[in-house]
C-alpha cells in the first residue's frame, strides 16, 4: 500500500464523514471527531480505507455486537472491484485453466483488511440489505478448506444463506467484504 497525499487523504477523509453523517443507525454512539482522531494517527489505516473506497466498498464505521467499532464495506452489493476472485492462493495454484486475476484472502491481506466472518456478515445484514445480486467469500473454517471447499454468503428472500463452493471457483458476481478494527 502507498502513502496517500495530503490532497488524497482530505478527499478520502470528506467522503468518508459524508458517509458516516448520512448512516448514524450503523454507529449510534460515536461521533465523526473521535473516528478522525483515530485515523488520522495511523497512515496504515488511511491506506486500507483508500483501498476498500477505490475497489468499490464504501466503508463506514460499524459497532459491532462486542463493542469494537470497525470499518467495513458496506456498499449495497458485494464490492465491485474484488469480484472475479477465487478463495484463496492455494486454490489459486490449483486452478489449471481459466485462472481469476487473484484470490480473496491474498487481497484482503495486500489491503491490509479481513474477510468477514459468519457472524459480521450476519450482523451487518441487521444494520442494512446486502447483497441482494451478489455474493460474498467469508472467512471459512480449516476443516472445509482442507478439503477444498470455501464459504460464501447473500440475502435472498430476506434471509441470509451461507453457502459451499469449490475455493478455486469464481464468478463475475462474487467477492468479498472486509474490514479492520478501528
Amino acid at each position: 500500500m502507498s502513502t496517500l497525499s495530503h490532497e488524497e487523504t482530505t478527499e478520502l477523509l470528506k467522503t468518508l464523514e459524508a458517509r458516516f453523517t448520512t448512516n448514524p443507525e450503523r454507529h449510534q454512539d460515536l461521533t465523526w471527531p473521535d473516528i478522525l482522531t483515530r485515523l488520522q494517527a495511523d497512515d496504515r489505516k488511511l491506506a486500507a480505507l483508500s483501498e476498500m473506497e477505490r475497489t468499490g466498498g464504501e466503508p463506514d464505521v460499524i459497532r459491532l455486537p462486542n463493542g469494537e467499532h470497525v470499518f467495513c464495506d458496506c456498499s449495497v452489493e458485494s464490492p465491485s472491484g474484488r469480484r472475479s476472485l477465487c478463495y484463496d492462493d492455494a486454490a489459486l495454484a490449483a486452478r489449471k485453466k481459466n485462472k481469476p486475476v487473484g484470490s480473496a484472502v491474498e487481497l484482503a491481506e495486500e489491503m491490509g483488511i479481513e474477510l468477514l466472518d459468519e457472524a459480521t456478515y450476519r450482523y451487518l445484514q441487521t444494520l442494512g440489505t446486502f447483497d441482494l445480486k451478489t455474493s460474498s467469500w467469508i472467512v471459512t473454517p480449516e476443516s472445509i478448506r482442507q478439503k477444498g471447499g470455501a464459504l460464501f454468503c447473500d440475502r435472498r428472500y430476506n434471509q441470509i444463506f451461507v453457502y459451499h463452493n469449490g475455493a478455486d471457483s469464481y464468478y463475475a458476481a462474487r467477492g468479498f467484504r472486509g474490514m479492520f478494527i478501528l
